[in-house]
């Protein structure tokens, strides 16, 4: 079992930046596959960003390629996402998710959830 808690999320201008932080606890964090996923109002949820815990593979959707940075911190038991150059399409709920799953971005993969945190991106 994990538990996952964000933190982080709030009112950025369009063109701002934006830190999110996701705690986990419970068993060993560095052996799970770590994601960011979003749902805007409306909207199904989607991959944002994923750190691979086999071989550190990190990947991106094609979205927020260039903008954003997932970083992930196994002494902290903690994995961050860094948006840069938001536009007002960001704005959604932002969730952490583990798998244990060596590399995906399927969130039918994720067994672990965070309760998200609201990101809104104003133009």
């Amino acid at each position: 079992q994990v538990q996952l808690v964000e933190s982080g999320g709030g009112l950025v201008q369009a063109g701002g930046s934006l830190k999110l932080s996701c705690v986990a606890s419970g068993r060993s964090f560095n052996t799970y596959t770590m994601g960011w996923f979003r749902q805007a109002p409306g909207k199904e949820r989607e991959f944002v960003a994923a750190f691979a815990w086999s071989d550190g593979h990190i990947y991106y959707a094609d979205s927020v390629k260039g903008r954003f940075t997932i970083f992930r911190d196994n002494g902290a038991n903690t994995v961050y996402l860094y948006m840069n150059s938001m536009k007002s399409e960001d704005t959604a709920v932002y969730y952490c998710a583990a798998s244990e799953f060596l590399r995906t971005e399927d969130q039918e993969h994720y067994a672990y959830w965070g309760q998200g945190t609201q990101v809104t991106v104003s133009s």
